[in-house]
């Protein structure tokens, strides 16, 4: 048509351009087209407690959080937030300054990261690690340095000379998750000792995720980093409801630490979703005053899971790492002759009627994750029980 041009210039900045769509759309979508049982993506197939969804109804028929919440969270959820800190770990927030609710952690990190990050400033992550934080620091223009967690026996672990050899001048934060999803790693106390130690002594800012606080297994047990010598001051934390009460649809979770950090980090906030989840905060303020039984039975309720997926892979021929945390099996697909976690996850939900996440999304190295495939077990035990048969028969010799 006259007067209309064109032009090559993509529309998706270059910091961008290379993510496109999640994995987890995909392979989800992959499930629905199927019929096959999703065990990609890690959310519940089940609500959580009753008794939280009713506070939810509550807050919604008295008017509460219909309408925009205060920019930092309602009053209520930061108080129980710096309660349930207290509580778990001795930690002391003010809930006027020093806690930030925010649209789930995926939102909590992003405004962390162009918060605190510097164009060209260096970002030290683990590798592998969620999606959410290479596009978040490709975001706030940082570069991105994965340091890699090896198998090791049953588990995957953290090589701290690697980890200090990583940090360089420029620097400016490291990006850590515990529990670590995709490979279940819990950091030990010496290991965030050794970090904590590091990163008073190079001058570095940490944000830690740890959405899986509640979920640690075999005696592991979840250790902030901001109650370690020096870290206070340093270390923005990063929670979430819905990994621990099943409500991933709410997309409540919060930020910790120090006035000057939380008010930079909210600073960022108020420019993305500025406010959320009004009602569902009033919700998840009553869910994080729960009693300690609530929290030990989801644990064993979980952990009874890990066991019946973790033993059917191993009866389906697959290497099994046993997560000492989070809700996710990372296997290694190679004593099923197969060393393409890509193209084995496309071909398994026609083969066998599961779905599963490649591993090598999470990385960098693309060559060190390719063997290596992520299952979810926060399903029904009966959903499970059909998967692992599903399995089972699929790869029986």
């Amino acid at each position: 048509m006259a007067g209309m041009t064109s032009s090559a210039r993509p529309h998706l900045n270059s910091r961008l351009a290379a993510f496109g769509t999640t994995i987890f759309a995909e392979m989800s979508a992959l499930a629905v087209a199927t019929g096959a049982i999703n065990l990609g993506q890690g959310f519940p197939d089940t609500d959580g407690p009753e008794e939280i969804r009713e506070a939810a109804v509550r807050a919604l028929r008295d008017g509460r959080g219909n309408q925009y919440p205060p920019g930092p969270g309602v009053p209520e959820l930061r108080s129980a937030i710096a309660a349930h800190q207290q509580h778990r770990y001795g930690l002391s927030w003010d809930p006027g300054t020093e806690v930030l609710v925010t649209a789930g952690a995926t939102e909590a990190i992003a405004a962390a990261l162009l918060a605190l990050v510097e164009p060209g400033d260096e970002v030290v992550a683990l590798e592998p690690y969620y999606d959410s934080y290479a596009a978040s620091i490709a975001m706030a223009g940082g570069t991105r340095v994965p340091v890699t967690l090896r198998p090791h026996g049953e588990r995957f672990r953290l090589d701290l000379d690697e980890l200090r050899a990583a940090v360089t001048a420029r620097t400016r934060l490291l990006l850590l998750n515990t529990p670590h999803n995709p490979t279940g790693t819990v950091l030990s106390r010496a290991e965030l000792a050794a970090i904590a130690e590091l990163a008073v002594e190079r001058d570095l800012l940490v944000v830690t995720d740890e959405v899986y606080e509640h979920l640690v297994f075999d005696g592991a047990e979840h250790l902030p980093l901001a109650g370690f010598p020096g870290m206070r001051e340093r270390t923005v934390s990063i929670g979430s409801a819905g990994k621990t009460f099943s409500f991933t649809g709410w997309k409540v979770g919060w930020v910790t630490g120090s006035p000057e950090l939380v008010g930079a980090v909210r600073a960022v906030k108020q420019y993305l979703t500025y406010v959320a989840s009004g009602p569902f905060q009033y919700a998840v303020a009553q869910a994080l005053r729960l009693p300690d039984s609530y929290f030990e039975e989801f644990r064993a309720d979980m952990r009874g899971k890990r066991e019946l997926l973790a033993d059917g892979l191993e009866q389906a021929g697959f290497t099994v790492f046993r997560p000492a945390g989070t809700y996710f099996i990372t296997t290694d697909i190679r004593p099923l002759g197969e060393s393409d976690g890509f193209a084995f996850c496309r071909a398994l939900a026609e083969r066998a009627g599961v779905v599963a996440i490649p591993n090598a999304v999470f990385y960098d190295h693309k060559e060190t994750g390719a063997p290596y495939v992520r299952f979810a077990f926060c399903k029904r035990i009966e959903v499970l029980a059909d998967a692992t048969e599903r399995l089972r028969k699929a790869f029986a010799r």
